[in-house]
């Protein structure tokens, strides 16, 4: 049965189906292609008319993943880049005839470089089944979205972001929808985009509530670091490296020269520390210094940004056991893994000695296996605790620590493993296949998605609020929570030195 809406810019015709309203592919911005190409997000011209929103529409240029290591990647990378210019639009689960409902909106991950709004397991149908309009978006990815180019804005991935957010203050309430109870969730490269939202002051007002899942604040670039991405870029299109000359490539190059170019070992992106803060794991973050970041986001927080924001972070228990155990990669000898340590981080083999101390089998002290716990901590695990005890608003850690039978047991608590948890969507990423093997516990899923929603509506959560004294954090599949010791990335960490104002 259809079900018709007026947004601002006019009529859309979506679907209902067991007292949910589905709207799939509502635009929040112009296309940013043409003339509006690395430009910032315009605003959408009005239609006459009924618009079916019906479908999910294109996605951002990118080189998706069909699969990896031989699992299934689509439920989550939502497939192979669907082409088309009107890709900023947002999809729409709401309960039928809702009214003043607390709203959650998904910020898709994917490294910033693929991912859709579309993909199976951010179905917010089950959101909405519980009291809550759901949103998911689609936002500029890899060269169009985050690699600075001299003559075009600065992080127009996260503008996009931003126009969405306020384009939702317009019109969700045409959706059933409270536009004062809005909580932004991002996962992985949409984590690291909500972190950035938190500490921006382009963001205030635009939301009540974040929800940080295996990201945080740290994976930003200074400009004069970014640009070796954008010369490298221009290197391999031959083109200028400037708005001139990215414009004169189509998606398609564009897309495949960044693929190049993020072979490991191609770029260096460390500091003059020798910090990296991607780690190695991918070459487009956001950067600081303009206005929507204009500091370092922990500086930002430390100065009372988001302190008005009531936050929930965390991370899954092994975050890097996503790229070693399905690859085996925790096979690799200790030398190799010294090197390739050494390629990212200072004090390399002093980091690695840290963690190769812990181990307490056989297994444990393979140089892979020693590697995948120093990325867990360093790039996912520690850094969202710096963010959450720089946050001085009230803010709450968890972790997600059921591992998976994947993989011959081999997937962990991996990266992006709580998504269908969260979502209720086990049965996109249950299979021979699946992330999550073949009988994923229902149960949990019940209980971390009740824990969403709570959260989302009205800031209730079980457990005590985090502090760098205290350290609570909650373990979702063991419901217990611990005072966390300070793991060993502290001392390997960088601290982000204080500025003058």
């Amino acid at each position: 049965m259809h079900i018709d809406v007026s947004v601002r810019q006019g009529v859309v015709r979506g679907q209902q189906s067991g007292g949910v309203a589905t709207f799939l592919g509502v635009p929040y911005a112009a296309p940013p292609m043409g003339p509006l190409r690395l430009r910032p997000p315009q605003p959408v011209r009005p239609w006459e008319g009924v618009r079916p929103v019906l479908d999910a529409g294109p996605s951002a240029p990118q080189r998706a993943l069909d699969s990896f290591a031989g699992l299934d990647a689509f439920a989550v990378t939502g497939a192979r880049w669907r082409r088309g210019d009107d890709y900023l639009t947002l999809n729409v689960w709401a309960p039928v005839d809702a009214a003043a409902r607390p709203v959650v909106v998904y910020v898709h991950g994917g490294g910033l470089v693929l991912g859709t709004k579309d993909a199976a397991v951010y179905d917010g149908t089950a959101f909405a089944r519980d009291g809550v309009v759901a949103v998911a978006m689609n936002y500029r990815l890899g060269v169009e979205g985050f690699v600075p180019i001299p003559g075009a804005p600065t992080n127009l991935g996260l503008r996009d972001v931003i126009a969405a957010l306020r384009w939702l203050q317009d019109n969700v309430a045409a959706f059933g929808g409270d536009a004062g109870n809005v909580t932004v969730v991002g996962e992985s490269g949409g984590a690291m985009l909500v972190a950035c939202l938190v500490s921006s002051p382009l963001s205030v007002g635009l939301f009540r509530r974040a929800v940080v899942q295996s990201g945080h604040g740290s994976a930003v670039y200074p400009v004069s670091i970014a640009e070796r991405t954008t010369m490298a870029l221009a290197r391999a299109l031959s083109v200028t490296p400037d708005a001139e000359g990215f414009r004169s490539v189509p998606p398609e190059r564009a897309v495949q020269a960044l693929h190049k170019v993020s072979r490991p070992g191609t770029l260096d992106l460390r500091d003059a520390n020798g910090f990296d803060p991607s780690f190695g794991l991918g070459v487009v973050n956001p950067v600081h210094g303009d206005d929507v970041l204009p500091v370092h986001p922990l500086l930002a927080l430390e100065r009372g940004a988001g302190a008005d924001v009531d936050l929930l972070i965390g991370t899954t228990a092994t975050e890097a056991s996503y790229w070693f155990g399905p690859t085996r990669l925790s096979w690799l000898p200790t030398g190799i893994s010294r090197r390739l340590l050494r390629r990212i981080a200072p004090r390399a083999d002093e980091l690695f000695d840290a963690y190769a101390e812990q181990a307490t089998s056989r297994a444990e002290r393979r140089g892979g296996a020693v590697l995948a716990r120093v990325l867990t901590d360093m790039a996912f695990r520690w850094p969202a605790r710096q963010f959450a005890a720089a946050h001085q608003g009230r803010t709450h850690v968890y972790e997600f620590d059921w591992a998976s039978p994947a993989a011959g047991g081999r997937m962990g608590a991996a990266h992006g493993l709580e998504l269908p948890f969260v979502f209720d969507t086990l049965t996109s990423t249950t299979g021979r296949r699946g992330m999550t093997g073949m009988s994923a516990p229902q149960e949990l899923a019940d209980y971390v998605h009740g824990t969403w929603v709570r959260f989302v509506t009205d800031g209730h959560l079980s457990w005590p609020t985090f502090d760098s004294q205290t350290r609570a954090v909650h373990q979702l599949a063991a419901r217990t929570t611990i005072s966390e010791p300070v793991m060993p990335a502290a001392a390997y960490t960088p601290v982000v030195a204080p500025m003058t104002v």
